[in-house]
């Protein structure tokens, strides 16, 4: 019989292309094998990365909105409309990731009526990822504040501490201010009245160079906010208040030890320490020299304090009464004074109607505001300071 050439094409045909399913076939169990390795890998890493599992709601649970889960957790109307007013993406948040964050803000004790000091402060604080590094976090923290109640209040006051990378940004933080020389002691309360201070807080040449000449030692308690407070400024800033300074005829040795007895002064800006500077000098008639011994004359409130007490003295000598705040030495004991006080002393020490009338110019002082203060353009330089 004699057979047809097409017949053996057809025949190879067959088996070319069973042999190439066949090898196919074994690829493609091969590559099923290693991604289905892959991915329990990546299960497995993601595991470890992630402590707490996918959230899960409660078996019984089945809330329908964020303000559901929310009075489930303990928050009434008030706080509710408070947190939304304060962040309103809140009200279209994922439920299961609402709940599963509530969970574990109690799991550390914080409870309900903390959450609106939460958000106040941290509007989008329930919008990140809590639960990365949670259990290392959690140890390190309790080791750190010495307890878990503390470590709570901590959170309420800085929020970020549980939002900060905790790798990068917590941990080289604590490290730099222990080379400093501070004390678990006395990094607490810093860290908690100073929410930028891990972000924000470095260290150069320069800076270090400041805090020696500050004059201040390791020992002293006003230590920790000079070392601080330089870190976490630019360069650049303190250079400008240094600067702002030396107008005024001081030098700069004498500028870094105010700064190292009085450090809050660094969180002045340039503006307020320059007109109450303005003010000291040209209405006063006092020497600059005078703040190195007296620095409140930079804190208080110029429009609200220093004016109005100037103007009721010159009111009270222009009437020929008593007591006057005459001379250097009865003006700052005047102007350091609360204002309960210092109405008691100058003002209502007087007969009704001369009380009322001193009373008047007093409040008079107090409302007259700068020229085009209400439209000053303010610029935000950021923090800090």
């Amino acid at each position: 019989m004699e057979q047809k050439p097409h017949t053996f094409l057809k025949l190879r045909y067959c088996l070319t292309t069973s042999q190439h399913y066949l090898l196919s076939s074994k690829k493609a169990t091969i590559r099923s094998s290693l991604f289905h390795l892959t991915i329990k890998i990546a299960a497995c890493s993601t595991k470890c990365l992630a402590e707490p599992e996918t959230p899960q709601l409660q078996p019984n649970f089945s809330p329908k909105n964020s303000v559901q889960v929310l009075k489930k957790w303990g928050c009434n109307d008030d706080d509710i409309s408070k947190i939304f007013s304060r962040r309103p993406s809140l009200r279209k948040i994922n439920v299961v990731q609402l709940h599963s964050k509530l969970n574990l803000l109690s799991g550390l004790g914080i409870k309900s009526s903390d959450l609106f000091k939460i958000i106040n402060s941290r509007p989008r604080f329930l919008s990140y990822r809590l639960d990365h590094c949670f259990e290392e976090r959690l140890d390190y923290f309790t080791k750190f504040f010495g307890s878990k109640t503390v470590f709570c209040k901590a959170i309420v006051r800085n929020p970020s501490l549980l939002t900060y990378d905790f790798h990068h940004s917590i941990k080289p933080a604590i490290a730099l201010y222990e080379q400093m020389g501070l004390s678990t002691k006395d990094l607490i309360p810093m860290l908690i009245s100073r929410p930028k201070l891990i972000p924000c807080s470095s260290l150069n040449d320069q800076k270090i160079d400041y805090i020696n000449r500050s004059g201040v030692s390791k020992a002293s308690k006003m230590y920790k906010y000079v070392v601080t407070l330089i870190a976490i400024s630019r360069t650049e800033t303190i250079q400008e208040k240094i600067s702002n300074f030396q107008k005024f005829g001081f030098l700069e040795d004498e500028i870094l030890s105010l700064f190292g007895r009085y450090p809050l002064l660094l969180t002045l800006s340039i503006d307020k320490v320059q007109r109450n500077m303005i003010f000291v000098v040209g209405t006063l008639k006092f020497p600059a020299s005078v703040v190195l011994q007296y620095p409140f004359l930079l804190y208080l409130n110029l429009e609200a304090v220093l004016k109005p007490r100037i103007v009721l003295a010159r009111k009270i000598q222009d009437m020929g009464l008593s007591p006057e705040m005459k001379g250097q030495a009865a003006t700052l004991k005047a102007l350091r004074m609360k204002e309960e006080r210092f109405l008691k002393v100058y003002v209502n020490c007087h007969p009704q109607e001369v009380a009322d009338e001193l009373m008047e110019v007093f409040r008079n002082a107090k409302c007259a505001k700068r020229l085009a203060v209400d439209f000053k353009r303010i610029v935000r330089r950021g923090f800090p300071f």
